[in-house]
């Protein structure tokens, strides 16, 4: 799995702004921000977030259009397996049972089918393990 360069609370915040509408303007994530930043400190966590490979640019005009240079999975993965490693002990198994446990939590019946499904398949390929 590929590593995520991990982000602040600004940075993450912008990054989700980004990923909710696939591309975005510095105008359109500062419309889009709590407490928004100024147009020049927004810049300054825009290019923070180039250098460390989270987002890239194009130029139409005068203005910058931000992309995430990677999908909405890989970051997932990556935060996911960050949350685990970090809050149960890389214990996948507990960290399903604090969500499944967790109040209002409900699966339907389809979800519990897929998941099913999901640990049959991944139970039996015979991919090798990573260390």
């Amino acid at each position: 799995m590929k590593k995520i360069a991990q982000l602040s609370r600004r940075e993450r915040e912008v990054m989700d702004l980004v990923f909710a509408q696939g591309e975005a303007t510095l105008s359109q994530i500062l419309e889009g921000m709590e407490k928004a930043p100024t147009r020049a400190a927004l810049r300054s966590i825009l290019t923070i977030l180039e250098g460390k490979g989270q987002l890239k640019h194009r130029q139409e005009g005068r203005e910058f259009i931000l992309q995430p240079v990677h999908s909405r999975v890989e970051v997932g993965q990556s935060t996911l397996s960050r949350v685990i490693g970090t809050f149960f002990g890389g214990s996948l198994t507990q960290a399903l049972a604090a969500y499944l446990s967790a109040p209002g939590t409900k699966l339907s019946d389809d979800e519990v089918a897929e998941l099913r499904e999901f640990l049959d398949k991944t139970k039996t390929d015979k991919r090798p393990k990573k260390s």
